[in-house]
């Protein structure tokens, strides 16, 4: 295998080894979570710590992902010359630092404490993710809402999944502050997990190349 091959598998093996595990523990301490606020059951103090832990390296680790996936099909275009990669070294370099920049967001909102601040790299992140999953590399099914081919495709499931994510962690002192907040993201979240669901499926779909 070469190491294109190799970073073909990053994607896949990260979400099935580590995405998927923490997605479990972060409902299941979401849940122990409401349990505790309700008084249903008792509950350690750091349970509710321990949730928001976990969703910020969920968001983190799933815009690290998607990433890994835009960077591979830039240099697969880039090294197979039957592909055709437009735009040269230059483009390629523009596309690798504005994943770059996307990480470095990502990174920043799970540290920053300041409202604004977790708004404005929460979009920086998202629009980066966009931007780059609007080039002519990245494959989708179709770009037309009100086509099933949209509804099905990997990449627009993604892209609405990561946005969701990041709404989440860019919200969170709000969420435990404001009880219509909890109830919106919880909603979300009920969003979410269908997407995993849908991303799994669409994932293998894609791999097996139907």
């Amino acid at each position: 295998m070469t190491a294109i091959n190799w970073l073909a598998l990053l994607h896949p093996v990260l979400m099935i080894l580590f995405v998927y595990p923490v997605v479990g523990a972060t409902i299941r301490l979401g849940l122990l979570v409401r349990e505790r606020r309700l008084g249903i059951t008792k509950q350690l103090a750091a349970v509710p710590v321990e949730h928001s832990d976990h969703g910020r390296w969920l968001t983190v680790a799933v815009v690290v992902v998607v990433l890994i996936a835009f960077v591979y099909s830039f240099l697969k275009a880039w090294f197979d010359p039957a592909l055709a990669f437009s735009g040269g070294l230059q483009r390629l370099a523009l596309l690798l630092l504005v994943a770059a920049g996307s990480l470095g967001s990502v990174l920043a909102l799970a540290q920053v404490k300041r409202p604004p601040l977790r708004a404005i790299f929460a979009l920086l992140t998202w629009a980066g993710v966009l931007g780059l999953g609007s080039e002519p590399e990245i494959w989708r099914l179709s770009d037309n809402p009100f086509s099933a081919g949209f509804w099905g495709s990997h990449y627009w499931s993604g892209v609405l999944l990561t946005g969701l994510l990041l709404f989440s962690l860019a919200a969170r002192p709000e969420i435990h502050s404001s009880v219509r907040m909890r109830r919106l993201h919880v909603t979300s979240n009920v969003l979410v997990a269908i997407l995993l669901a849908v991303q799994a499926i669409s994932g293998t779909r894609d791999l097996l190349g139907y």
